[in-house]
């Protein structure tokens, strides 16, 4: 899958409209295309397993399929905090497997055009890396950096 936003409905004036799940790490905002969320859910008991990679906190059993548990926070390069109320788990599908990435918080499905996505930035933000940078979106004094996290892994 090489367009990480699929398009909802066409609008000429404005461009395609792009539902996004968006979530924040620190005092970052992010969004992942809504179609790639499976769902969404509460921080559970993670099980750890030998020798992962610093990112990979351990694995979960969902309903019978066991998915690997990655630490977003970790992968940017962030500070790690502890987990709270607000933490949340987006089961997501990645390369055709499914994985969970631990966020702070959940904030909304938000429906954008097209037209408000500007290019990523030449110099990446949080350490993210550039190439999983589809664009920014500069929303109403927020910025919210789209993510193609099969680019990622």
């Amino acid at each position: 899958m090489s367009n990480a936003l699929v398009p909802v409905k066409a609008d000429e004036s404005r461009g395609e409209l792009i539902q996004l799940v968006s979530f924040s790490l620190g005092k970052e905002e992010y969004g992942v295309e809504v179609l790639r969320v499976r769902e969404i859910i509460r921080m559970p008991v993670v099980t750890r397993v030998p020798n992962p990679p610093p990112h990979v906190e351990g694995v979960i059993n969902l309903r019978g399929k066991v998915i690997p548990i990655i630490s977003l926070r970790k992968k940017f390069g962030i500070m790690v905090s502890e987990y709270d109320k607000q933490t949340r788990i987006i089961v997501m599908e990645v390369d055709g497997e499914l994985k969970g990435f631990i966020v702070d918080s959940v904030s909304e499905v938000i429906r954008i055009s097209s037209s408000e996505i500007q290019p990523s930035p030449t110099v990446a933000a949080s350490g993210v890396d550039q190439e999983c940078i589809t664009g920014v979106i500069n929303q109403a004094e927020r910025l919210l950096v789209l993510l193609d996290l099969e680019k990622m892994f």
